[in-house]
C-alpha cells in the first residue's frame, strides 16, 4: 500500500470512531442490577433505580455495536496503518493514537426494563388496576407533558374537548418525570396486559436529555414502540416527535431534532404513524407562542394543550376507526 493512501484510510477510520463516540459518549458500562440516578417527579430532583434487563430495539434506530473481536480488529488495523505511515502527520497520529481507538458503546439505560421511582408507587398500581378492568380504546403514554393534561381543571377541560367523545375508554398511563425505561417496565409489569386499545398516543424522551445522547434516547423510544407492538398487536400507534423545549438557542433543541430524525424511521403507515407537531407551538423566530407554555419552556399551558389537541384530533379519529 502506498503511503499517500494511508492517511485517507486512517481519516475514514477516525470518522467512524467519531460517529460511535457521538452515538454513545464514553462512560463506564452499566449492567442489569446497577443502581442509577433517575429523574424525580416532575423532573425535579433525583431518585435511585436499579437498572433492569435490556429491551429489544428496532433495527431502524439501533446503535451499531461492534463485537469484541471487531473492536480488536479495527484497533489493530489503526495501529498498523500509523506504524507504516511516512507522512509529516505521523508524529501527530502517534501522539493521538488513543483517540482513534474504538470502544464499544456504553450500555443504554433508556432501552431497559427499569423500575424508576415514578413506577414504584400508587400511580403504577392504579394503572395496573385500570388495565385489568379492560375496555380501553385509547391509551396515552409519556411523561409529565402528557400526565399534566389531566391534572388540573383548566387543562382537563381541553382534554375533554378533544377526547371526551371516547368517554371512559381513554386511559392516561403517563407519569411526571418518567422515561422510556420506566414506561417499558410498567408495560411489562401489568400496564400492558388486560386490554386491547385501538390507538395509542406516545410522546416521550425529554427527561433523558440531560444524560443520554440523541441516539440512545431514540433507542429507548424505539424499544417502547416495539413493546407496545408486542403488547397490543392490533393497536395503531401515533408516535409524536419530542416537543421543543427551552429558548431557540437551547442546545437541547438540536438534540431533540436529531433524536426526532432518527425515530421518524419507525413510521410504517400501518402500525406506527410518526407525526411532528412541534412547529404548532413556535413563532417564526423559534420562541414559543405567547402563553402556550409555562415559564419553564417545557410544559404546555391550557393554550398549549389546545394547540396539541387541534393538531392530532383528526389523526386520532382516523386511528380509532
Amino acid at each position: 500500500m502506498q503511503t499517500k493512501k494511508l492517511l485517507p484510510l486512517t481519516a475514514l477510520l477516525l470518522a467512524a470512531v467519531t460517529a460511535v463516540a457521538q452515538a454513545a459518549p464514553p462512560a463506564a458500562p452499566a449492567a442489569p442490577g446497577t443502581r442509577v440516578a433517575a429523574p424525580g417527579r416532575g423532573g425535579r430532583g433525583f431518585g435511585i433505580a436499579v437498572m433492569g434487563p435490556a429491551a429489544p430495539v428496532p433495527p431502524e434506530v439501533a446503535i451499531p455495536r461492534p463485537t469484541a473481536e471487531e473492536v480488536q480488529q479495527i484497533n489493530n488495523e489503526v495501529k498498523r496503518l500509523i506504524a507504516s505511515d511516512s507522512s509529516p502527520a505521523k508524529a501527530l497520529l502517534e501522539k493521538y493514537q488513543s483517540l482513534l481507538a474504538v470502544t464499544p458503546p456504553r450500555a443504554n439505560i433508556t432501552a431497559t426494563y427499569t423500575q424508576t421511582p415514578q413506577r414504584q408507587g400508587p400511580r403504577h398500581e392504579q394503572f395496573v388496576e385500570r388495565a385489568k378492568k379492560g375496555d380501553i380504546d385509547l391509551l396515552l403514554e409519556g411523561d409529565s407533558i402528557t400526565d399534566w393534561w389531566t391534572q388540573n381543571p383548566e387543562k382537563k377541560a381541553v382534554f375533554e374537548k378533544y377526547f371526551g367523545q371516547y368517554g371512559d375508554k381513554v386511559a392516561n398511563f403517563a407519569i411526571a418525570g418518567d422515561t422510556t425505561q420506566g414506561n417499558l417496565w410498567g408495560l411489562k409489569n401489568g400496564e400492558g396486559q388486560g386490554f386491547s386499545p385501538k390507538a395509542i398516543m406516545l410522546m416521550i424522551g425529554t427527561n433523558s436529555m440531560g444524560g443520554s445522547s440523541p441516539q440512545e434516547i431514540a433507542e429507548g423510544i424505539g424499544a417502547e414502540v416495539l413493546e407496545l407492538r408486542k403488547d397490543f398487536p392490533n393497536a395503531k400507534i401515533l408516535l409524536l416527535a419530542i416537543f421543543p423545549r427551552g429558548t431557540p438557542n437551547d442546545p437541547n433543541r438540536a438534540k431533540i431534532a436529531e433524536c426526532n430524525q432518527i425515530i421518524s424511521k419507525l413510521n410504517d403507515n400501518q402500525h406506527v404513524f410518526y407525526m411532528d407537531i412541534g412547529k404548532v407551538f413556535l413563532q417564526p423566530n423559534g420562541a414559543f407562542i405567547d402563553g402556550a407554555f409555562q415559564g419553564d419552556n417545557l410544559h404546555p399551558t391550557a393554550k398549549g394543550y389546545e394547540l396539541w389537541g387541534e393538531a392530532v384530533k383528526d389523526k386520532i379519529a382516523e386511528l380509532m376507526k
